[in-house]
């Protein structure tokens, strides 16, 4: 039984949230915290006590809508403020649509909230050292930068070039009171002044289809801005194995490949810089999170023995890097920090997510599924964690899908068939263009539900649905020899209709089962069963926004009660974050590569065979 709820026909809901002052508005899955909402986000909300409801420093005011009033809110904000609308933002659950009041921060805490619920000490490899040096006398002839070394001497640093050849005219002109800036054990900068205030870093997740790009306050742990763009690496193809063979087949293609990578952070960079009203020059490290054929592309790695057996990558992990490495224009000595990788296709987007989700630390046994063109999956009970990757394919960014399109406005996201007929939820309140993932996942679900599609995936023949449903036979059509039902007639969306074919169902049946012969696998492995999973985690930007009543019905996630399928957000960005923050916790990404048991799905003589088996869809 999946304990789905009685009114198992209510569609899956986003709501909007609108945040003042900041004057911006997020659309998120019903039941997510508005903390998280926030955080995903970009924007900062005060809490020392990872989300508990302890630390009472997380208060919110609803000016419109309704939250409910919990026994915390009572005792940590007062009566009265709880009647004037104010609530925990770490306990407030948004059921609907909201309009909040955030304050500004009040506190530089020393530790962040961030990842699934994961607070990390606030330690960065980035340090600001304000210094009041004694100008040089004749009886003093130090050098000016054994002068500076000797106000900092509990650090041991090298001092880069760069810095030597204009040092001794900032000292003077900034009269001997300069802040040092530091990363690792480098001196890469002097500036005038006390900026010790002053220090950001980015975070990135460089997906195989969506890049992300999070502009962070190393100085208080919070998000500036956030920003996200389709990979402009596309044209060569949706899935890594596409990109590896170009390469493989035209000398040009690696440049061109590397060079787009860096076309979609510079562009992602500037914009959250512009965002955040923040001077790209005090932008001092960028760490980054992929998978490692990503990686090697935007460092110009030819990626060739990653696609052949036995997968070999050019190196797990990269030292020395620079954001220019990147080809990002900030600092001019900013460094760049990426995720170590298990393997060709366990990449550092999965060292992050499970950094993230705390997989090496929660007792209880957890699944965590980082749905994407390249899936990876997780399992873990704190005591013991293997890892998989499956070749999802596009479907899920609706790549690969006849009316296929981003989660942007006119995009159908919600599919809901009721007795009186279909309903769809479009993003933007707007007449429908297109379908999204989540939107694709629902609508063959729901299908499925009332009868339409079979357990094989296809559609009934014309004449079974009349008689099943006779309302929606119309929706039902057939062109150019290719059956399709019409989510959005062409009356209904303006222009051409909306629709689902046979293809489409085929290329989801292909994904959903590519990701669930993994993680059965896996858990097999583990030595478990698919009832003992307490928790499952759905992650990546389109894991986020994925109905999990919907994800039940078409069999992508194990057959749990819905609670405990967890929209866990973009968890490769957020442990890129965590590694920007705290030092700490870029050793323990590092430990991972010795904890990780990696099983790799394509030596297993069962996998074919058991993937047949997971194409046809479970009953309803």
């Amino acid at each position: 039984m999946t304990d789905l709820p009685a009114d198992d026909t209510a569609a899956p809901t986003r709501v909007t949230l609108a945040f003042e002052p900041a004057a911006k508005s997020v659309r998120v899955p019903t039941g997510v915290s508005v903390f998280d909402a926030a955080s995903w986000n970009g924007i900062a909300i005060d809490s020392t006590c990872g989300g508990h409801g302890t630390c009472k420093k997380c208060g919110i005011r609803v000016l419109d809508g309704t939250i409910p009033v919990s026994r915390l809110d009572v005792r940590a904000l007062g009566e009265e403020r709880v009647r004037d609308g104010w609530r925990l933002a770490c306990l407030a659950t948004a059921s609907g649509d909201l309009r909040i009041e955030v304050p500004p921060l009040t506190t530089r805490p020393k530790a962040a909230t961030v990842g699934v619920g994961r607070q990390v000490i606030l330690r960065p490899a980035v340090q600001k050292r304000y210094i009041e040096l004694e100008e040089p006398t004749l009886t003093d002839q130090r050098t000016d930068v054994v002068r500076v070394l000797d106000a900092v001497d509990d650090l041991e640093l090298r001092v880069e070039p760069r810095v030597l050849a204009t040092l001794g005219r900032e000292l003077r002109a900034a009269q001997w009171k300069v802040t040092v800036v530091v990363v690792d054990e480098d001196l890469i900068g002097i500036e005038a002044g006390d900026t010790t205030s002053t220090a950001h870093g980015i975070a990135i997740d460089l997906g195989t289809t969506t890049v992300v790009a999070t502009l962070m306050d190393i100085t208080t742990g919070t998000p500036v801005a956030v920003r996200s763009m389709l990979n402009k690496q596309q044209p060569f193809g949706a899935d890594v194995i596409s990109r590896i063979s170009a390469t493989m087949l035209d000398p040009e293609a690696l440049p061109r490949l590397q060079s787009l990578a860096h076309e979609t952070l510079a562009e992602l960079a500037a914009e959250v810089c512009e965002e955040g009203g923040v001077d790209p020059a005090v932008v001092y490290e960028v760490t980054l999170a992929g998978n490692a054929t990503m990686v090697q592309l935007v460092l110009g790695i030819d990626p060739e023995p990653l696609g052949v057996a036995p997968f070999i990558m050019a190196s797990a992990s990269y030292c020395g890097l620079r954001a220019t490495d990147l080809g990002l224009h900030l600092h001019p000595s900013a460094r760049a920090a990426v995720l170590p990788a298990l393997g060709a296709y366990v990449g550092g987007d999965i060292i992050a997510g499970a950094l993230a989700s705390g997989m090496d630390r929660d007792k209880r046994l957890r699944l965590f599924i980082d749905v994407g063109t390249n899936c990876e999956i997780v399992v873990g009970d704190g005591e013991r964690i293997m890892a998989t990757a499956a070749p999802a394919g596009p479907a899920f960014e609706a790549a690969s899908i006849r009316n296929g399109m981003r989660a942007a406005p006119g995009a159908i996201e919600t599919v809901v068939i009721t007795d009186d007929g279909i309903e769809c939820g479009v993003i933007g309140e707007v007449a429908p263009v297109g379908l999204c993932g989540s939107g694709l996942v629902d609508a063959v679900a729901e299908l499925v539900r009332v009868g339409l599609i079979d357990a094989s995936g296809r559609f009934l023949t014309p004449e079974l649905i009349v008689d099943a449903r006779p309302d929606l036979a119309a929706r039902f059509t057939e062109v150019d020899g290719e059956r399709r039902f019409e989510l959005a007639t062409a009356s209904e969306s303006g222009g051409d209709p909306v629709v689902l074919t046979q293809r489409d169902v085929r290329e989801l049946q292909f994904a959903k089962a590519a990701i669930s012969t993994g993680w059965r696998l896996l858990l097999e492995e583990f030595g478990a069963k698919e009832s003992d999973v307490q928790q499952v985690l759905l992650a990546g930007s389109f894991g986020t926004y994925l109905s999990a009543r919907s994800a039940i019905r078409i069999g992508l996630v194990p057959a749990l009660p819905v609670l405990r399928i967890v929209s866990a957000g973009n968890v490769a960005g957020e442990g890129a974050k965590m590694v920007l923050l705290s030092l700490p916790e870029r050793h323990g990404a590092n430990a991972l590569l010795e904890e990780i048991e990696y099983m790799e799905l394509s030596d297993r003589t069962d996998f074919n065979d058991r993937f047949v088996d997971e194409l046809a869809f479970p009953p309803s």
